[in-house]
């Protein structure tokens, strides 16, 4: 026996000492985690030996582990931004595995990602410098791409709350942002349009069908140079076209002019939550969308119209293109079920027997009367004659089911918790021969709960709620050997509104069952009290009760976007998304004409000079701070114009988080776009322990579109408090 067994362990031995020595180093490496430096060993093991079946699986399980890691790494650069080293990570996974399925769409998303980041970095610029057009344009560029990119998302509303309801849509250059003054009575289009040409440095081109001498009687005053153009060709049946930044086209506002000069931009735009048929719908009721294509399987939307339209349509989507709701459902089903039986007394037997016995000495059911032994003549009684019975019975049941249901909005969740019964049909067939042909068909019994929640933009969630709670009583035997069944069931339904965490408590669906029953001897077992003495009671009570615990916890409620982004400037119904024709509250209409009704060009001596109201700037610093903490400045602009100035702190206390190339110490830039604002956050160094400090604001100015200047009144206070150290 130990020459068997010493073979055995020295064939075991041989076996792992031929094993590849770059197995075990692998094996140690990948226990450390470094699932490349794994790989790569297998991949030189296998180039020596390719045939090894051991390496082969060996480099497939680190080449498995080596992406996993690769992809986690490359997901958490992407998120926090770092560009370069999650391009540095995608490289490594295409040596790793050039064929991983996920390869190609990171590098797309990486790439993505960073040209939009550069992109809502401009976005950023240009609502700084009060170019809300192209900010606005930015962040639709990048929502056309991914709807959900939080920046895009911000960007959009910061420009929506930076402008009026009310203002224009079109990518204007400076030249229609001037001020200009208009009298003209009866004066011919195109000495106006002369006029506005002269004042503002734009190209006017006309049309062939214009009537070039269509008078026109306009008095305006202090309005821009694109409200003015508005306004006339408003009243002159007249559109425009922009060619540049300083030049027009204008036609006639019919069809065929417009099929004939505006020009229609199709864009394609995916759906991430929302329904593509009610998109559908929505679009053509609201918009007026010329054509429309849908694609339901990939959820999108192919709309070609004017750009007016087409942002229209944008801002409709983005309104309604929101994740659902969902609630998680607690729910807690108990059957409470107690029952006693009590059995107590005497049982007497229930008959007696007198006869004349056989050789054997029973009685048989028939004899002949007229016999010769009488001695056999006897009666008979069951034995035992009395039997007492002292019996009791007592049993509890607690049934519990806890689900818990995940559900959407408005949808509907089912739980069963039970079991099926079969129950089987037959039918006959009596022609020519006769045929059975059976069927089977199941029968749920248990536990049958129906929720259908709605929630509450408050995180209350109203929910329709189903319980039924059956169970089997007895068989039933039917015709031709039929399988029935006798149910008991209860249920009960009912509609609920309860907040977030909320338990609500249904119960009360009790069955009680009290049944008594007697056996014994006629008349003497109905004596009180003695009567158990001739006879047998049986007391039997059976009590059941269901009791249903629910409670919603909103999982995620609906992310309402803010109000600006739900009021939109719609254009006219002739013309959905086209420029307003309103005018800023300080421009004035219907002005006398300066001389005798002669028309006036207006130009730049001509202007009159509108007061401008000071711009009010508001400070608010982080009252108290650790020793070493960081402190945050919030500077918020009140007013429509840009403001420019300093803030002064102690350089040798405070230190800026994010320090500025150029800046001098103690002193930091800060400029901010019209109702726009900024945090600067700075940090306290040690020598700032234990002192009050004082962050002020100084060279403050205020500057207009059109370079108009204006004071500036700051409110709120500067100082902190910085603990001293523990």
């Amino acid at each position: 026996m130990k020459q068997p067994l010493f073979l055995l362990l020295g064939v075991a031995l041989l076996l792992a000492g031929c094993a590849n020595p770059a197995l075990r180093q692998a094996e140690d490496l990948g226990r450390s985690n470094q699932w490349p430096a794994a790989l790569r060993v297998l991949d030189d093991a296998l180039v020596k030996d390719p045939t090894d079946p051991q390496l082969r699986a060996a480099q497939v399980r680190a080449r498995e582990q080596a992406s996993a890691r690769l992809i986690l790494q490359i997901e958490a650069l992407r998120g926090a931004g770092r560009w370069d080293e999650a391009s540095a990570l995608l490289s490594q996974l295409a040596l790793a595995d050039s064929r991983h399925p996920r390869l190609a769409a990171l590098t797309t998303e990486v790439e993505r990602s960073r040209r939009q980041d550069a992109q809502l970095a401009s976005g950023r610029a240009a609502l700084k410098d009060g170019k809300l057009e192209r900010a606005e344009a930015v962040a639709r560029e990048i929502l056309a791409e991914s709807p959900q990119h939080p920046g895009a998302r911000l960007l959009a509303s910061q420009v929506a709350q930076a402008r009026p309801l009310e203002a224009a849509v079109g990518e204007l250059g400076p030249a229609f942002q001037k001020p200009v003054t208009l009298e003209f009575r009866e004066a011919p289009l195109r000495q106006v349009f002369e006029a506005l040409s002269r004042s503002s440095g734009v190209n006017f081109v006309f049309d062939k069908d214009v009537r070039a001498d269509a008078r026109v009687t306009v008095f305006l005053r202090n309005v821009t140079m694109d409200e003015a153009m508005r306004v006339i060709l408003g009243t002159q049946q007249l559109d425009r076209k922009l060619l540049n930044e300083t030049s027009v086209l204008i036609f006639p506002n019919t069809a065929a002019k417009q099929r004939e000069h505006q020009e229609l931009i199709t864009r394609t735009l995916y759906l991430t939550n929302a329904d593509v048929k009610q998109v559908q719908a929505m679009v053509r009721t609201i918009a007026k969308v010329r054509d429309i294509h849908i694609d339901e399987r990939l959820n999108l939307l192919i709309v070609r119209d004017t750009p007016e339209v087409l942002r229209l349509v944008e801002k409709l989507i983005a309104s309604v293109d929101l994740p659902e709701p969902e609630v998680m459902l607690e729910v807690e089903v108990m059957e409470l079920a107690t029952d006693r039986v009590d059995e107590l007394g005497l049982k007497w037997p229930e008959q007696a027997s007198l006869g004349i016995s056989d050789a054997a000495g029973n009685i048989p059911p028939a004899v002949f009367v007229g016999g010769k032994n009488p001695i056999n003549f006897r009666a008979s009684i069951a034995n035992p004659v009395v039997v007492a019975t002292l019996r009791g019975t007592a049993g509890n049941s607690n049934i519990l089911a806890n689900p818990k249901i995940r559900v959407r909005n408005r949808d509907k969740a089912k739980v069963h918790i039970g079991q099926k019964l079969p129950v089987f049909t037959t039918t006959t067939n009596f022609t020519g021969s006769t045929s059975v042909a059976a069927s089977v068909s199941y029968l749920d019994i248990g536990l049958k709960l129906d929720v259908e929640p709605t929630i509450q933009l408050d995180n209350d969630v109203v929910i329709k709620v189903g319980l039924e709670v059956s169970n089997l009583i007895r068989q039933v035997t039917g015709p031709g050997g039929t399988t029935a069944y006798e149910i008991g069931t209860r249920n009960t339904s009912t509609v609920l509104r309860l907040a977030d965490g909320e338990t609500q408590v249904l119960a009360g669906l009790i069955n009680d069952e009290d049944r008594k029953a007697a056996t014994g001897i006629p008349g003497l077992s109905s004596i009180p009290v003695l009567g158990r003495l001739f006879g047998t009671t049986t007391d039997t009570r059976n009590k059941t009760e269901v009791v249903l615990l629910i409670t919603p916890r909103v999982v995620r409620n609906l992310a309402v976007p803010d109000a600006s982004l739900t009021r939109l400037a719609s254009g006219t119904d002739a013309s959905p998304g086209a420029f307003s024709s309103l005018l800023r509250r300080e421009a004035k209409v219907g002005v006398a004409p300066s001389s005798g009704g002669a028309a006036a060009a207006p130009g730049p001596q001509a202007q009159p000079v509108a007061a401008t109201a000071e711009a009010l700037l508001k400070l608010d610093v982080t009252p108290q701070i650790p020793a070493g903490g960081t402190v945050s400045v919030a500077l918020k602009n009140e007013s429509g114009l840009q403001i420019k100035g300093e803030l002064e702190y102690d350089a040798s206390r405070l230190t800026p988080a994010q320090p500025l190339q150029g800046a001098a110490p103690g002193r930091y830039p800060v400029e901010l776009a019209p109702r726009g604002d900024r945090v600067v956050a700075f940090r306290a160094l040690p020598p700032a322990a234990g002192q009050v400090l004082n962050i002020g604001v100084s060279a403050l100015s205020a500057s207009g579109l059109n370079g108009e200047s204006a004071p500036v009144r700051l409110e709120g206070s500067g100082l902190l408090t910085v603990e001293a150290v523990k």
